[in-house]
């Protein structure tokens, strides 16, 4: 009794073909299972906040817990601020960092110590950092500052961006940088018009995704920051951020504190997503101008 090829492969492609359904199934369950969370939240927040956010809301002044209405524009000039400032240490500071880990320490002893904080620092709770910053500046100056705030949202952003610089660095191919040198570019200029350029969509999109994160953090700006109810666009003085209005307003009994937290918290959602919709047309742009190059 003769097998054709047919009949010998077709119970292995019967099994692969089982376990390639089996995987979609899970990932596909997986997916939903995620996705279930993140929309119940969106929606409640949305449906919560909707009532009261507008125009008005984001500029006029907070009023008192007990009054109903108002606004959280102090809040919103407050989290742009800081955050702002934040973005403008710690990213130049990440990139160089992430350009020194990948490009010139390597896996000498520095850039080893150096990998291994920023990855500690990546882990260490938000809070620390706000101790961190009230302990070495605030207790020193005996201020309280949007400046120590940006100080303390800087240190957490720094060893993401670092991080997310030397991975997108990394997967840059190592034939441009010979090639680079081979035409006798120094390393410095084959780093900043070869490799640079290729990595930086990925560099940008960290660098945002970092700078939503820290718009949204709240632990260490309530040590740091004070509290104001009007609008303080210096770094000199107390301050106040959306993360914090959050956390005070939806600790009070009263409903307006609770309608004007939620509002709040969609504001956030909504920078936080702008934030990531900026990243991903930057990254996007910056992709087909160096595949058209």
């Amino acid at each position: 009794m003769s097998m054709s090829v047919d009949d010998l492969t077709r119970p292995r492609g019967n099994a692969r073909s089982i376990r390639d359904a089996a995987a979609t199934t899970l990932m596909a369950a997986s997916v939903v299972a995620v996705m279930i969370p993140l929309v119940m939240v969106l929606v409640y927040v949305i449906r919560q906040g909707s009532a009261l956010f507008g125009w008005h809301f984001l500029t006029s002044d907070i009023p008192t817990t007990r009054s109903r209405g108002g606004g959280m524009g102090p809040a919103v000039a407050g989290t742009l601020l800081i955050t702002g400032f934040a973005s403008l240490l710690a990213i130049p500071l990440g990139v160089m960092g992430g350009i020194y880990l990948n490009e010139y320490g390597r896996n000498s002893r520095p850039a080893r110590i150096l990998r291994v904080l920023s990855d500690v620092m990546t882990g260490v709770p938000s809070i620390v950092m706000g101790l961190f910053i009230y302990t070495f500046l605030v207790l020193r100056t005996q201020a309280l500052s949007g400046f120590a705030g940006a100080l303390a949202l800087a240190a957490l952003m720094l060893p993401v961006v670092i991080r997310a610089t030397e991975e997108m660095l990394r997967l840059v191919p190592d034939d441009l940088r010979l090639g680079s040198l081979a035409l006798g570019s120094r390393r410095s200029t084959t780093i900043m018009r070869v490799v640079l350029p290729a990595a930086l969509p990925g560099i940008i999109s960290g660098a945002l995704l970092a700078l939503a994160r820290a718009a949204g953090e709240t632990a260490p700006l309530l040590f740091v920051i004070g509290i104001t109810t009007t609008t303080n666009w210096s770094l000199s003085g107390t301050n106040t951020a959306l993360s914090v209005q959050i956390f005070r307003n939806a600790t009070q009994p009263f409903e307006g504190a609770q309608q004007r937290a939620w509002a709040a918290a969609l504001t956030l959602i909504l920078i936080a997503f702008a934030f990531t919709i900026i990243a991903r047309l930057v990254s996007a742009a910056l992709t087909r101008r160096s595949g058209a190059t």
